[in-house]
């Protein structure tokens, strides 16, 4: 698709239904982001999620997926470790269902990378604002504003991009840095605000259909409010329930 010039379509998925849907909508690649922590289980960071947590929600994307490419967050020290503890939670995670395991992190991870490729499991790289490292930030904050920080991202998805992965998330970089990585690399980009210069771009589910809440960050457009639609919709039921409205005749079994 990066040679083809086609962009490519990348969201988040949770649960069987989503992914169902999301492949009928045609989406290229869905993400069983450790993000579900945030939206999904009431964390302030993903840095709780765990393994179990990961296995669970990919085994049940993983039977609502019929055509996407199924990709999975490795959790927070599910690989930092060791090249040989990051093979062995891989793997769980393709037994699950994964097709492929995203990793956060540059030069630091390629003992990882390479040790995943030798056992054939296909790679994601994840670099810019890395969520798993928001304390060493010092927060959500963009990423390589600086001339030296384009160049350290860069050189790190050069070297990521030579230890095996195949595509590479960059996650609130300015659009300059994000174009600069694209045209370094020969694998594909795929932007979270980044910028339009990417070969995809990818969002988290919630925000794009309204289920989270404000404030959003920047780079997110929504697309439907279905926090607002279920929240008149519960309402609705409530009242028709207290008035005697629902049931009605058409719901009861004669």
């Amino acid at each position: 698709m990066k040679q083809q010039k086609q962009k490519i379509v990348m969201l988040t998925s949770y649960d069987y239904t989503t992914a169902q849907v999301l492949n009928a909508a045609g989406v290229d690649v869905l993400l069983v982001g450790d993000s579900l922590g945030m939206v999904k289980l009431g964390y302030p960071t993903t840095l709780p999620v765990t393994m179990e947590d990961m296995v669970y929600h990919t085994r049940i994307v993983a039977k609502g997926n019929s055509h996407a490419l199924l990709v999975t967050d490795m959790p927070y020290l599910s690989y930092q470790v060791s090249p040989k503890q990051a093979v062995e939670n891989s793997g769980r995670m393709l037994k699950a269902g994964a097709e492929a395991v995203k990793l956060e992190g540059g030069k630091e991870i390629i003992p990882a990378i390479e040790a995943l490729r030798r056992a054939k499991i296909p790679v994601m790289g994840h670099l810019g604002m890395t969520p798993q490292s928001v304390h060493v930030f010092g927060g959500y904050k963009v990423q390589a504003r600086e001339r030296a920080a384009v160049k350290q991202l860069v050189s790190d998805a050069k070297a990521i991009e030579k230890a095996g992965v195949f595509a590479i998330v960059l996650e609130c970089v300015p659009e300059t840095a994000a174009k600069a990585v694209t045209k370094a690399v020969s694998i594909p980009t795929i932007g979270i605000g980044a910028g339009v210069g990417c070969d995809g771009q990818v969002l988290v589910i919630d925000d794009l259909i309204g289920w989270t809440p404000e404030p959003l960050p920047r780079f997110v457009r929504r697309y439907a409010n279905l926090r607002q639609t279920v929240h008149q919709a519960a309402t609705q039921f409530g009242r028709d329930v207290r008035s005697g409205k629902f049931p009605g005749p058409e719901n009861i079994y004669r």
